[in-house]
Order: structure tokens, then sequence, then C-alpha cells
């Protein structure tokens, strides 16, 4: 019961008196007001708000204002075991929460913040399907049929057929991935949310592939992994869209197939030669100038440059020999020894390797001229002159 005080002065009390009179009464009504507020009953099922007092790995304590102390545990937090209170909390953050139990006798109540989440984020899963809002949360579970998405303090069901694990595949493999996700059915009498990783992938793909036409360019350089293999070349994956490197722009070399140049998983620098967007057909190419052999070898070598050569091939008119992997030369019957011969194979054999002098080089035809003999006349003159 709460009852009204007046207070009776003569007409000659100083004023500072009744002042200090006021304060003091004023300060005992409040001192009574707190001590009862301290010892109010707590129930279960009240909401309360606190401040966090200290933060453990097991346990979080919250000044509810009351003669009990609020207790949150991890489970009573999120449904996600991975996480940690102390990464959650810190002290002096406010927290509403409600009780699940009160003890008198421990002098504790246990809260749970989930459930006051879960009530007020209700309404933003509603929102978001509303809105076709992305949503971003963790998996927590494989369960039969499917994943459940810890997001907002709610349980998302995520079927096996809209998650982007293929049929019959191992579902678990996202559990504990943060996954993008779009809520696709409702059921408002039991606070179901079901939920679908696979349109916001679809969709994301669809915008990147609109970016990606939208940006093409013949010339344009891309760096992408070989996807596959075929018999005429590789398809590489250039984030989402596949183009083709016909054989032909995988080397300068003749190769037999495209496997002795890439692998599937390789990393390529390729360039756009052409494209078709009705098609959704990308010519790309590989090979570049820098590569190119016989630029590589007239960067290297000139008229009257000695260079070690294997023979490669012999003809009843002479011999050809590799001078760097994709250039050859011709070393001429007569310019074999100093000495004619009926045949190269009086001196030469495949394989062998030799130094050669570079006697002529057809830029036009991109045709080189080798010769032995005339090393060996050098040799010969050298040896007279001492």
């Amino acid at each position: 019961m709460t009852g009204i005080i007046g207070i009776a002065a003569g007409a000659s009390t100083p004023g500072y008196i009744i002042e200090e009179v006021q304060n003091t009464m004023s300060e005992q009504e409040n001192f009574a007001q707190l001590l009862e507020e301290s010892f109010k009953t707590l129930n279960t099922g009240d909401t309360v708000r606190g401040k966090v007092t200290s933060v453990t790995g097991t346990e979080v304590h919250v000044d509810i204002g009351s003669k009990v102390t609020g207790i949150l545990t991890l489970d009573n937090v999120t449904d996600d075991p991975q996480a940690k209170l102390e990464d959650l909390f810190k002290v002096g953050d406010e927290v509403e929460a409600v009780a699940v139990r009160v003890s008198d006798l421990d002098g504790i109540a246990t809260l749970s913040k989930k459930k006051v989440d879960a009530h007020n984020n209700w309404a933003k899963i509603l929102e978001a399907k509303e809105n076709d809002t992305v949503l971003e949360g963790k998996v927590i579970e494989a369960v039969k049929g499917g994943v459940i998405v810890s997001v907002l303090a709610q349980k998302v069901f995520i079927p096996a057929s809209q998650t982007t694990v293929p049929k019959d595949g191992d579902l678990s493999t996202l559990v504990g991935t943060v996954q993008k996700f779009k809520i696709i059915d409702i059921k408002e009498d039991r606070r179901r949310a079901v939920g679908s990783i696979r349109v916001v992938v679809r969709e994301e793909k669809k915008a990147l592939l609109e970016a990606f036409w939208a940006n093409i360019e013949i010339g344009k350089h891309y760096v992408g992994k070989v996807k596959s293999l075929t018999a005429y070349g590789a398809f590489v994956d250039l984030g989402g869209v596949d183009g083709m490197v016909h054989s032909s722009e995988l080397s300068w070399l003749r190769i037999s197939s495209p496997k002795d140049v890439v692998s599937i998983g390789d990393t390529l620098e390729v360039f756009v030669k052409d494209f078709d967007r009705e098609k959704n057909r990308i010519s790309l190419g590989y090979k570049t100038e820098d590569t190119n052999p016989w630029k590589l070898f007239t960067d290297k070598y000139q008229i009257g440059d000695v260079a070690s050569v294997t023979i490669v091939s012999m003809m009843p008119f002479g011999a050809f020999a590799q001078i760097i992997p994709g250039v050859d030369g011709l070393i001429h019957i007569s310019q074999i020894a100093d000495r004619k011969l009926a045949s190269p194979a009086e001196v030469l054999e495949k394989g062998q390797v030799v130094d050669a002098k570079i006697i002529d080089i057809d830029t036009e035809n991109h045709k080189v001229s080798l010769s032995i003999r005339v090393l060996l006349e050098e040799a010969a003159e050298a040896a007279d002159a001492e």
C-alpha cells in the first residue's frame, strides 16, 4: 500500500531545513523502491532485459535486476553448435531473453535469448519471403531429405533438391558452410520455412552471364581452367561460360591430341578470337606471337651463328635438324661433309647432335640452311695456320 506523507512546519522554520527533510525522505523512498525491485518475483515465461556481467566458454551471466542471476548457455542462444559464446557476447551488452527456469534456491534463472529472437525474427522471415530477399545462414545439420540452415534464430529447411549437392550426393558436405538462399515456402501454422540455395545460385549465374556477354570483345584476355578435352580442342571455363581452344590454337607445334599440351584443371590465359552470342559459342586462342618458335629462333640466332642441332630426319638430298622445338633447318648433302657423299646416312644418323653453322635464313618462308662442312673447313684452315 502506498501512502502520502505531508510535512508540517512552523512559519519560522527555515526553508533549507524543509528542503533537507524532503530530500532525505525522497532518498529513503527511492532506496525502498530499489530494494523492493531487487527482490521482485521472476516467473517462468517472463521476458527480461539485462546487462552481461561476465562471459565464459559455457555461460553468460546477466544482471536482470532481480534477486536471481540470469544465465545463458549456448543452446539457449543459437542452434549453431560450432558458435562460441565469447564471440557472441561481451561484458556490458544489453540482452533481452525469456526466463525458462527460475530457481530461487540456487539464485539463478535460466534464460533463452533464442526464444525472443525467434519471436522477433519470424516476421523478418515472412518479409524475406514476400520481398524475395536473399538470406545468408549457416548449415547446422544434414537431415533426411535435406539440410537445416540457421538464420535469424530460425531453422530453415532446405530440401536436397534445392541444394547444390548432386542427386544421391553427400549432404553432410554442406554442414558448417555459410550459404545464400531464398525462402520459397512458408507454413505459417507450424512456423516452418522452406528455402532454396539453387534459386540463388541460378540467379547469380544468370547475372554473371549477362555481365559476361555485355563485356566480351575480340582480343580480350581471360584466365580460365580447362574443363574438358575433346579430340579437336580444349574447353575452358571463363567463369560460368565455356570457350573452346582448337587444337591448332593450343600450340605452334604439330600435336596429335590436346592432351599433349594441356590437362583438365590446368589454368590458362586465353584470348577471344571470335564469339557468337546467339549460339553461345566462343572461339579462344592460346598460342601467342611471344611463344611463336620462329620468333624465338630469330630473337636468338642470325646468319653466321653456330648452333647445336639434333638430326630429326634424313632425305636423299640432305638431313633436317631441329635447331629449337618448332624450327628445323636443312643440311644439304653438299653441306654435311668436306667430301662428296652418296647419302647423308654415311655420316649422320637420326637423333645425333651435331654443331652446324647457320648459312641462310629465309624469313618469308621460314626456312633455315645449315652447314657442317663450313665448320670442318674453318677447323682445317685454323689447323694449317698453326
